[in-house]
C-alpha cells in the first residue's frame, strides 16, 4: 500500500461521512455527493452511470452508490472506506431518532412535524431529478432524450417497477445512441 492509495481511501471515508452527516436523506445526498465527487474522483458521465446502476440493482441506493464510487476511486479497499462512511452516520442518527421518538411518540406536535416535512422531501427529489437530467443531457438534448424521458415518465405513471424502467431506458439508450459502425 502506498501513501496515495491511503489518501484516496481517507478521502472516500471523509466524503461519505460528510455527505451522510450533512445530508441524511437519500435523494438530497445524491446531489451533495455529485458536488463532492464529480471533478475530484470521477467524471460526470461516470457519476450518472453510478446513479443509474445503483437504481437498477436491488437494495439500498445509497449503499450501492457508495460501493460503485468507492470501487471506481479506490478498488476494494475504497468500497469498504466508502461503505463505512455511508453506514456510520445513518446508524448513529437512527439510534438517536428512535430513542427520541420513543420519548415523544404520544405528542400531538409530532404528526404536524411529519406533515410539514413531506413537501420539503418532495421538493428535494424534484431538484435532484432535474440536476441528474441536466447532467446527462448537457451535450445532447435532442428528441431521443425527450423520448426516453417521456416513455420513462409514462412507465412510472403506470407504476412500473423503477429497476425495469431504468433497464428499459438503458436498452433504449443503446438503441438510440449506439454508435453505428
Amino acid at each position: 500500500m502506498n501513501r496515495s492509495q491511503f489518501a484516496v481511501w481517507l478521502r472516500l471515508l471523509w466524503m461519505f461521512l460528510k455527505v451522510n452527516i450533512l445530508s441524511p436523506s437519500g435523494p438530497a445526498s445524491i446531489g451533495f455527493l455529485y458536488d463532492e465527487a464529480v471533478g475530484t474522483i470521477m467524471t460526470e458521465e461516470r457519476f450518472v452511470e453510478a446513479v443509474g446502476f445503483s437504481n437498477v440493482l436491488p437494495g439500498s441506493e445509497a449503499l450501492k452508490l457508495a460501493m460503485f464510487v468507492g470501487y471506481a476511486a479506490g478498488g476494494f479497499p475504497g468500497v469498504f472506506a466508502a461503505l463505512f462512511g455511508a453506514i456510520l452516520p445513518p446508524t448513529v442518527l437512527m439510534l438517536v431518532v428512535s430513542a427520541l421518538l420513543q420519548q415523544f411518540q404520544h405528542e400531538a406536535w409530532l404528526g404536524g412535524f411529519v406533515a410539514g416535512m413531506s413537501p420539503a422531501v418532495a421538493a428535494l427529489i424534484v431538484i435532484v431529478a432535474w440536476e441528474l437530467f441536466r447532467a446527462g443531457t448537457r451535450k445532447r438534448l435532442d428528441r431521443r432524450v425527450l423520448l426516453i424521458g417521456a416513455l420513462s415518465a409514462v412507465a412510472f405513471w403506470f407504476e412500473a417497477p423503477s429497476p425495469l424502467v431504468l433497464l428499459g431506458a438503458g436498452v433504449l439508450g443503446v438503441i438510440l445512441f449506439g454508435k453505428r459502425s
